[in-house]
């Protein structure tokens, strides 16, 4: 058994006779060279920038490569291997690695090329880092906005709400020929809308997101000034015009209710529903009893006659009244003048 004393005493024995032999074998490297043995230089620069290959775009499969971030020289078969020899990877955007001499040496030695046959020069220490482009979410929820704004069928909306931003997108390497296709998805809900974006690389698809806005609109609406007995004719003098924010938009045959008729009594400050008021009714134009003309009207003809309703009738409403000729009853519409036209 060893002490403690005896531990700490050849632990720093060994450090010391590994530093020897660094030291030993980085020049004997050099004597190597100048005798014509086999052996490799590699530079090592601060900091490098790398971007991915095009083969492993999008996927985690993609290692480091030593021939990546540093300047490799020598004899063609040490450069060849040693340019393949990986350093670990980068998986997520933004993230850096640092990489020492130590461990350089060491993944040399690993594959088969001792410290003996390699000169290191440059920089203790290499930051390597990838080239990412990144298309934030909150960018596609913008340009889907803006588009949005143009191409909605109803022009009347107040407001988008993004109901969600979708992801970032990260794209590797950088391409100076991305573009950003938006088109309106249809969809049932009209309280909401939904803009698909294609994005394109060098002519070619290769990602696509969805952003779905929900969507407040203006909206005219009439509201109660004073109570408003059941029957009254609705006008300006009881009724106001408020312009709201609502869910869903303004029907394009909307008109104020003046002119129309209260069906029930509406409190003061009721917004009026379409089925709160209908339209007020025309007046008797034909009475029970009367003599009313019978008339066909076509181009180029008209035939009358005379006739005796048998009941009361309104314009547009349909009586039966009795031809006073051939004593026949008949189906008649009541026109506004007051004259009936026969339905055949």
């Amino acid at each position: 058994m060893y002490t403690k004393i005896g531990f700490i005493i050849i632990v720093t024995c060994i450090l010391d006779t590994g530093c020897w032999i660094l030291d030993t074998c980085q020049a004997t490297s050099i004597e190597h060279r100048e005798s014509g043995i086999e052996t490799v230089q590699i530079y090592l620069p601060r900091e490098v920038t790398i971007e991915e290959e095009p083969r492993f775009a999008g996927t985690q499969d993609h290692y480091l490569k030593l021939g990546q971030v540093s300047i490799i020289q020598g004899s063609q078969s040490l450069v060849e291997r040693a340019s393949e020899i990986t350093l670990g990877r980068i998986s997520v955007p933004g993230q850096k690695i640092v990489i020492d001499r130590p461990t350089i040496l060491s993944r040399l030695a690993c594959n088969g090329i001792p410290a003996c046959k390699v000169t290191l020069t440059g920089a203790e220490k290499i930051m390597v880092k990838k080239q990412y482009q990144v298309i934030k979410g909150s960018e596609f929820a913008e340009l889907a906005s803006e588009f949005l704004k143009k191409n909605l069928p109803d022009g009347s909306f107040y407001q988008l709400n993004a109901l969600w931003i979708p992801k970032d997108l990260v794209l590797s390497g950088h391409s100076c020929d991305v573009k950003l296709y938006p088109r309106l998805v249809k969809g049932g809900a009209r309280d909401q809308a939904k803009v698909h974006i294609t994005v394109l690389s060098d002519g070619k698809e290769i990602a696509e997101r969805e952003v779905t806005f929900g969507l407040k609109y203006n909206h005219r609406t009439a509201v109660t000034l004073v109570e408003i007995p059941a029957g009254a004719v609705i006008g300006s003098g009881n009724v106001k015009i408020e312009e709201i924010v609502s869910d869903y938009p303004e029907p394009e045959n909307w008109s104020p209710p003046y002119g129309l008729i209260a069906r029930r009594a509406l409190p003061a400050n009721t917004v009026i529903r379409p089925d709160m008021v209908g339209p007020a009714k025309s007046a008797v134009v034909v009475e029970r009893n009367k003599t009313v003309i019978i008339q066909i009207e076509r181009p180029g003809l008209l035939v009358t006659a005379l006739g005796k309703a048998m009941q009361k009738g309104q314009a547009g409403e349909y009586i039966k009244v009795r031809n006073l000729d051939s004593q026949r009853i008949i189906l008649a519409k009541v026109n506004e003048d007051g004259t009936v036209e026969p339905i055949f």
